[in-house]
């Protein structure tokens, strides 16, 4: 019997809602949405909670990366990468979600920690974290320049001062909005809290993700119960480093998922950016970053273990 698959799932709901007035559409697309997202996150063996441009598809493609070889997939298959679950149940489903606003926080209602015992909660759940000046920075090109129109609209629903993409200023998007610095403070503070109620939750950086990505791989496959040998994963490294995707996204090799080519001549829109440790610093005056990382210094939680360079001061082993 024939399956429609998430993804077409998702653009159904999205064309079968657009006839309908805004505030109907924005409640109905909110609603099948996250009833959608919620299933795929029972279906999934792995949760991953990270806010946008933290690096979840990165680390989404080099784990299904690490199993599809094990599958022998061939190139030109996985350049679906996001469908291969739906074909080899060897492959894992991978969920990844903000778990906090919009429809995805239908996925956080069923992680929160209280008496109740979801289906969510015994599963492996790892938040991803980042800098968060890092992610401001980032989440403002993405934004501006890459956002799909529904989800910039559903998101404009979600906050009290909806943002003009083709207005907003980056400064203004990071320091000022709704959705700029504080709230990403306050979402990594809110998960990592979290996460001490989940039975199989980890911690892990994208600057790790970055810098040690094979010590990244082998510690998540581990929380899903599964091993893979030194050489599995470094080939997974080497298909997932920066200039490898880099150069995949831009020749338009993934024909579906988040790395599909959405603009060949402007690299700012790419999904696979800079990946720049401490990279914020670049696009603000000696006084803004100094504002910045004032900012975090009074509110980011010291045990997520950002320091003043800009990335983990040291990996936990936990």
């Amino acid at each position: 019997m024939f399956k429609l698959n998430d993804s077409v799932k998702k653009v159904m709901i999205i064309g079968s809602t657009a006839v309908l007035p805004e505030s109907l559409r924005v409640s109905a697309r909110k609603r099948l949405l996250g009833r959608l997202e919620v299933n795929i996150a029972k279906r999934s063996r792995l949760i991953i909670i990270a806010h946008p441009k933290c690096g979840n598809t990165w680390l989404k493609v080099m784990l299904t990366r690490l199993y599809a070889n094990r599958e022998g997939v061939s190139d030109e298959a996985f350049a679906r990468y996001n469908l291969l679950a739906d074909s080899n149940p060897a492959i894992p489903r991978i969920a990844a979600t903000n778990g906090w606003y919009s429809y995805e926080g239908e996925v956080g209602k069923l992680l929160l920690p209280d008496d109740r015992d979801t289906p969510l909660k015994q599963k492996p759940v790892v938040l991803l974290a980042r800098n968060p000046a890092d992610i401001a920075v980032s989440w403002y090109f993405q934004f501006t320049k890459r956002q799909s129109r529904h989800k910039q609209e559903l998101i404009n629903h979600f906050i009290d001062h909806p943002i003009d993409r083709n207005r907003v200023e980056m400064w203004d998007f990071v320091r000022n909005s709704d959705i700029g610095l504080p709230f990403l403070i306050e979402f990594l503070n809110t998960w990592e809290q979290r996460l001490d109620s989940l039975e199989k939750g980890m911690l892990i950086h994208y600057e790790d993700l970055r810098t040690r990505p094979a010590m990244v791989l082998d510690r998540v496959t581990r929380l899903m119960g599964d091993e893979f040998s030194d050489q599995e994963i470094q080939s997974a490294v080497a298909f997932g480093s920066f200039d490898n995707l880099r150069q995949l996204e831009a020749e338009g090799f993934f024909r579906q998922g988040g790395l599909t080519l959405r603009n060949a001549k402007d690299p700012e829109s790419f999904k696979v950016r800079r990946a720049k440790i401490g990279g914020y610093r670049d696009y603000f005056t000696p006084e803004q970053v100094a504002e910045i990382e004032a900012l975090m210094a009074e509110r980011l939680s010291p045990s997520l273990g950002y320091t003043g360079s800009g990335q983990p001061a040291a990996e936990s082993s936990a």
